[in-house]
């Protein structure tokens, strides 16, 4: 058989795609969830950093180190199981458990973590949660009950998921330990790895829910230049529809707004597609759910339409804002720029008519020195002549001053005639 020469990512590429595996968790067990966002920009942030900070919590718990450039991580972590993952934007921390201590979402859960490791974090937490799983105890009153004890009810948001395979219920709050409770009540007859599935499923839609919304924080900060700049091309538009007078001033201003307006959007381009994006996943895993009312209850969906979408929304409609502002820049300024180049136009018409008016003035000037310079020529035509005929003058019986006469009319005229013929020839 002839041997193929395989493309060299070949096996990486593969590889990638198992490279995640779900967890595994017992009907009763807890997972603790951290992420974490790095200082800077997500461009030039330090990845490194990242991958020291796992391994100082991995070297705390003599558990084994990943690879020099991994990008995921799963494996041990003393009694626990560890899953680290690297994102473009932040690094996840989830840590599973199938032990279950006797009081529901215990502070004491997400010691886990050192203490003094925390301390270390290169970055910021975006959001922490506590995730609590324990066996379906079968009438639907018993899970009320407990929900009602673990959860505020006002914002409560309850499913069940996965064709009955689990319960999961949480109220998006931030408890008095400043934490995220999330609770899962498994089937008996629901497998480890579809539990973990589950688990996965609900870290990840707290993850990008979270990180959707710095978008809007983002956008409320960015809020009063916008609305500012949306102030001032408006006042400038309003003063184009009067006279033209202050036109390029006006044009240099609505340059100095779309500038503005250019600025502001590249500076917001990355996080209002982050925030689309993040969004997208959000209905996405909760779309794998495959949620069913549970009692009444809303259940994710509806409590992501009611309290969630309203923000994407206002991304989405400011993002649209700008880009309408900045069109209308644009057109604002093509227009007076027209406006400025009609204007200097009839300026330009008018300077060339004020030059033929001068031209016509210059054209008789000429005329009248022309006319002039024949009489003087003449003059002078005369005097030669008369000198030069003045011997003849009593040969032909004549007086000087009737000589002088006699050759006048024609030396004007030779004169007259031989400068029309320079000038017909010039011409």
């Amino acid at each position: 058989m002839a041997t193929l020469e395989d493309h060299p990512a070949r096996y990486a590429l593969t590889g990638e795609l198992h490279a995640r595996p779900f967890p595994r968790l017992s009907t009763r067990g807890t997972a603790v969830f951290l992420v974490l966002r790095p200082a800077g920009d997500a461009s030039d942030r330090d990845r490194a950093a990242d991958l020291a900070h796992l391994r100082r919590l991995l070297d705390h718990y003599g558990a084994p180190r990943p690879d020099p450039d991994a990008t995921h991580y799963h494996g041990p972590l003393g009694r626990y199981q560890i899953k680290w993952e690297q994102h473009t934007e932040i690094v996840t921390y989830t840590i599973f458990s199938d032990a279950q201590g006797d009081r529901p979402f215990a502070p004491a859960e997400f010691d886990v973590f050192p203490s003094d490791w925390l301390a270390e974090t290169p970055g910021e937490r975006i959001t922490s949660a506590l995730i609590r799983v324990v066996p379906h105890p079968g009438p639907a009153e018993q899970v009320h009950d407990a929900l009602s004890d673990w959860f505020v009810g006002e914002s409560l948001a309850v499913a069940r998921v996965l064709d009955d395979a689990a319960v999961i219920a949480s109220d998006f709050r931030i408890d008095p330990a400043g934490h995220l409770r999330m609770a899962v009540f498994a089937s008996p007859e629901t497998g480890e790895r579809r539990i973990g599935r589950i688990v996965q499923r609900l870290c990840e839609i707290e993850t990008y829910k979270a990180m959707s919304m710095l978008g809007f924080v983002e956008l409320r900060a960015a809020m009063p230049q916008i609305n500012q700049l949306d102030k001032r091309l408006t006042e400038l538009m309003t003063g184009m529809q009067g006279p033209a007078q202050g036109a390029e001033d006006t044009l240099h201003a609505l340059l100095d707004v779309s500038v503005a307006l250019e600025t502001l959007q590249a500076r917001l381009a990355f996080r209002f597609g982050a925030t689309d994006a993040y969004e997208a996943i959000v209905y996405q895993r909760i779309g794998a759910l495959r949620e069913a009312r549970f009692m009444g209850r809303q259940g994710f969906g509806e409590f992501m339409m009611r309290r969630y979408e309203p923000a994407m929304r206002t991304v989405k409609s400011t993002e649209r804002r700008l880009g309408s502002m900045a069109a209308r820049a644009i057109r604002a300024s093509e227009l007076l720029r027209t406006r400025v180049d009609v204007e200097r136009s009839a300026q330009n018409q008018q300077i060339l008519a004020s030059m033929d008016r001068r031209s016509d003035l210059q054209l008789r000037l000429q005329h009248t020195v022309e006319g002039l310079s024949v009489v003087a020529i003449s003059y002078y035509a005369v005097s030669l002549a008369t000198y030069l005929l003045y011997p003849l003058a009593d040969t032909l019986g004549l007086a000087k001053g009737v000589l002088t006469a006699v050759i006048t009319l024609p030396v004007v005229g030779l004169v007259w005639l031989m400068l029309r013929r320079l000038r017909s020839r010039l011409g």
